[in-house]
């Protein structure tokens, strides 16, 4: 393999992808905010960096961490969780300089179907669909999106993930014995981690064609669509969790996904049904 990839964040999905990646040949470079993982990230083949993304600064050798890169992929989600809201925004603006300064062309940023608000009644919904964000999450993604696709030193490819599941991650369990939990009839839109790398390695396969369009947007969500009802009910009693109840007394909002556009311009097939 040619290209030489640089993952901006070597957590849940991004330290698995890169030890696909050293599978398959790739030179890869991996940050982490913790000096406890750098050996783990060393031990799978991974060129280690402790480097923490922050509002106002960068913490760690970025300039080293970019050099001879083709391929940033940035995998930080927001952290928007309870009360704390921090600007995820500014931190990208933080690192939107370094990637300019460096030779980096193509940058691969990790998004999600939080861009799109639920709605009533529930639509359909793909990338040529209007964002209308009802999360501080949603709202600051799409202004990081925009922020990456108008800037002209690099190319962006955006990708949207739905919910993330795999291993260690199943939203089942928050839900598990609940009562009166909203939206029943809202499609789920979710992704095993599983299809997350294999996306990514194809898209990366992808980028050392030349005649492939690196500034596009694409949704990944598994094509499967079972309602919220039926799906954590299913899971809980696979689980043996106790079964939420679900409120019927009111309209469900929410919204499905589509990926057709990323199954056709790929010509991937979905590994893991949800």
């Amino acid at each position: 393999m040619g290209i030489k990839i640089s993952i901006l964040g070597c957590g849940w999905l991004g330290l698995p992808l890169a030890k696909k990646l050293i599978e398959k040949g790739y030179e890869v470079k991996g940050s982490t905010t913790s000096e406890s993982k750098l050996e783990l990230l060393k031990k799978a083949g991974i060129s280690p960096y402790q480097i923490k993304l922050e509002e106002n600064e960068i913490t760690g050798n970025m300039q080293s961490f970019l050099a001879n890169t083709d391929v940033l992929l940035v995998d930080v989600p927001p952290k928007l969780r309870g009360d704390f809201t921090e600007n995820f925004v500014q931190k990208i603006k933080t690192l939107l300089p370094h990637i300019e300064n460096s030779k980096v062309k193509k940058v691969l940023f990790v998004s999600s179907t939080s861009v799109y608000g639920d709605t009533f009644p529930i639509q359909k919904l793909d990338e040529e669909s209007a964002l209308h964000p009802d999360s501080e999450g949603g709202r600051q993604l799409v202004e990081v999106e925009d922020l990456l696709r108008s800037n002209t030193n690099f190319q962006t490819t955006i990708l949207r993930f739905g919910g993330l599941v795999g291993p260690d991650r199943n939203s089942a369990k928050f839900l598990a014995g609940k009562e009166n939990v909203a939206n029943p009839e809202a499609p789920i839109n979710f992704i095993h981690q599983e299809d997350c790398i294999n996306i990514i390695c194809e898209l990366l396969r992808k980028s050392e064609d030349a005649n492939w369009n690196w500034n596009d947007t694409f949704n990944a969500v598994a094509p499967n669509h079972p309602n919220r009802e039926n799906y954590y009910t299913e899971k809980a009693l696979e689980m043996n969790l106790k079964v939420p109840t679900f409120a019927q007394d009111s309209n469900s909002i929410g919204k499905k996904i589509s990926s057709k556009k990323l199954q056709g311009m790929l010509n991937y097939s979905f590994q893991k049904q949800i």
